[in-house]
């Protein structure tokens, strides 16, 4: 593959440099990068991709845009409002570089779809701001072995890291699993500075481009911090975990699935959340066949202490593994901390078991 004379012209400040060159012009319009967003993160992220050559770009967003999505979504302009996002940033990406290809994938990224839509493509980036999403992603990245350069922004403050398969650790292994719904504020209900996702989407799109060319370091194992207000950088080092569900020595999680959100009010409702001396009244006071204790936890953690009588059944196997509840029992889940009790009683709740409860605060409460 070579450049044209129009791509050499456009690209010039690129093939000044050394460590990008023709070469590394050549390999970035060979490649094939996936930005799972088109808001806050995904809009400066794909305008970079896009004005640096990246060959084949896709865009994943199902939502439209809003008025409210202006303050930050540098994508999109007024007469964007209510087009689908996927659409207006395939438009804008082509204004801005008719040389690239870009693929617009206007569809909800569920465990369904996941592997047909990431298949194609080399790197991905992940500028959700969903939780259930961003742990999807991940998961199939790590199983389909894709590099993944993911970031996330809160008010003033964002972070950002990156996956290579065989290299280091992945998402999980810094976060295990989901927080509980409820836990974690939305933009809509927090806040967010305008301009802080242009920081951290400019940073994916550096990381993406030094995976193509091959320069620099990558934030492999390293969770790399902004904070707005202080005009502050951190880093902070992490390993792989031997136990991690999706990419350890024994994985639980083996094909991407959905995350069960506890958000829907009905599911809330039929969840009974129980303080550590209820739990303790049950188990002493009920006749044992009347409750089913069932730790979620991964077996390593299992092993180092438990509850007598509780059962493993780690999270990533409880959909599957649910008929081994006894009937005319009441399911009882605990963890570590709540957050994947939590989950297991949506996904209780989704099975058709009735009134499962779990252990608020989980075992460090107990």
């Amino acid at each position: 593959m070579t450049l044209s004379a129009a791509e050499t012209a456009r690209y010039q400040r690129h093939l000044s440099l050394a460590e990008i060159g023709a070469a590394g012009q050549e390999k970035l319009k060979r490649a094939r990068v996936l930005v799972i967003g088109a808001g806050g993160l995904g809009s400066p992220s794909s305008l970079y991709l896009a004005a640096a050559g990246v060959g084949t770009l896709g865009v994943v967003d199902c939502d439209r845009v809003d008025v409210s999505n202006l303050q930050r979504q540098v994508l999109f302009d007024t007469g964007s409002i209510d087009r689908s996002k996927a659409e207006a940033a395939q438009e804008r990406l082509r204004a801005l570089n008719p040389e690239i290809n870009v693929i617009a994938h206007a569809v909800e990224l569920l465990a369904s779809n996941v592997r047909e839509i990431l298949t194609d493509y080399d790197v991905v980036l992940d500028g959700t701001d969903r939780m259930a999403t961003r742990f999807l992603v991940n998961d199939a990245c790590v199983i389909l072995r894709k590099p993944l350069v993911s970031a996330a922004i809160h008010r003033f403050e964002g972070q950002a890291m990156t996956y290579v398969p065989g290299r280091g650790p992945c998402y999980r292994c810094l976060f295990p699993e989901p927080p509980a719904a409820g836990t974690v504020p939305s933009c809509a209900e927090a806040g967010v500075l305008g301009v802080l996702p242009g920081v951290l989407g400019a940073i994916q799109a550096t990381e993406a481009i030094k995976l193509i060319v091959g320069a620099g370091e990558p934030l492999i194992g390293r969770l790399l911090t902004y904070d707005a207000l202080d005009m502050r950088f951190q880093e902070f080092e992490f390993t792989r975990r031997a136990d991690c569900a999706v990419c350890g020595d024994q994985p639980t999680i083996t094909g991407p699935r959905d995350t069960v959100e506890l958000c829907n009010p009905e599911v809330v409702s039929r969840v009974r959340r129980l303080a550590p001396a209820e739990l303790e009244s049950l188990i002493n006071g009920a006749v044992p066949e009347q409750i089913t204790i069932i730790d979620v936890r991964e077996p390593g953690e299992f092993a180092v202490s438990y509850l007598p009588g509780a059962r493993n059944i780690p999270i990533g196997e409880l959909a599957r593994r649910l008929g081994e509840v006894p009937a005319g029992t009441t399911a009882i889940f605990i963890c570590r901390s709540g957050a994947r009790s939590l989950t297991a009683c949506a996904i209780a709740v989704n099975a058709g078991i009735v009134a499962p409860a779990h252990l608020e605060g989980g075992l460090l409460a107990w």
